[in-house]
């Protein structure tokens, strides 16, 4: 696998050498001091161009200047287009190494954060703030949110729990590992930032609950994952209300929110009901 100062001077060489492009910045986890480096992290990198033109939706010259790729994904090619002006490159190449690299005008510098200056040409990234993860901090709940939060979380059970009746995995794992999880996932964001303080990130989709979580608690989490069979899914089901429930009360006794005790009663009583009553496939 080729180095960081590789990928980097190959990054730099091209831009150097063409005059249409006139800066370069990185993005993304390399470019955010607070995360964890490693050899599997993304080179985000934009060039910022004269014309956008050349470089849209042209493989052929991102093939001859960074080599043949093992797979490309360009989203502005596909279904669903973004379609403001810009054009992106998503490649993994045969050593390991993943390159996004995206194409803007000069007008959009300070698009995406954090964002690190790697060239320069006519001073259009001096004003880029310091790098830092502060726009993926935890938002503390206002009282709406938390309601809602556990609102929906209790409510959208009963979808899973009428799936499992009807033999519908597909829909039970998408109800419960979709819109069930997401739900979980704001409350141990909440609870983390009971603990921590609200000051940090939790990375993409909780990745690094383990860290912050008591471990006892981060067993129960990972105890809500579930195969495919549905006396495992159940489990799963009340594993994930009694984790959900602890972290409710905390949060709530943190900012001195009223945690609506008869919600998660019937609920938990809708759901015994179905346990019971309807035979597991």
């Amino acid at each position: 696998m080729r180095t960081e100062q590789e990928m980097m001077a190959l990054i730099l060489r091209v831009a150097k050498s063409d005059n249409r492009i006139r800066a370069v910045s990185l993005e993304g986890s390399r470019a955010n001091p607070a995360v964890p480096k490693d050899q599997y992290q993304d080179y985000d990198i934009t060039y910022y161009v004269t014309d956008i033109a050349p470089f849209y939706n042209n493989s052929a010259w991102v093939v001859e200047t960074f080599g043949e790729p093992l797979i490309m994904q360009m989203p502005e090619a596909m279904r669903y287009p973004e379609g403001n002006g810009n054009f992106n490159y998503m490649m993994i190449y045969p050593d390991g190494n993943r390159l996004d690299l995206s194409f803007k005008l000069p007008k959009n510098v300070g698009e995406d954060v954090p964002s690190v200056a790697l060239l320069d040409k006519d001073g259009l990234l001096t004003d880029l703030p310091a790098p830092n993860d502060s726009v993926w901090y935890i938002t503390p709940p206002s009282p709406l949110f938390y309601y809602s939060c556990c609102n929906n979380f209790w409510w959208c059970l009963n979808n899973v729990a009428k799936g499992v009746a009807r033999d519908e995995l597909p829909y039970v794992m998408n109800m419960l590992n979709t819109v069930v999880r997401n739900e979980l996932h704001d409350m141990v964001n909440y609870y983390i930032g009971t603990l921590h303080g609200f000051n940090l990130s939790t990375g993409k989709d909780g990745k690094y609950f383990k860290r912050y979580l008591p471990p006892e608690l981060y067993a129960q989490y990972a105890a809500t994952y579930s195969g495919s069979d549905y006396n495992d899914i159940w489990t799963a089901v009340f594993t994930m209300c009694d984790l959900f429930r602890t972290l409710a009360l905390q949060v709530a006794a943190h900012f001195g929110f009223i945690y609506r005790q008869g919600e998660e009663d019937g609920m938990r009583k809708y759901l015994a009901i179905e346990f019971t009553a309807t035979p597991v496939l």
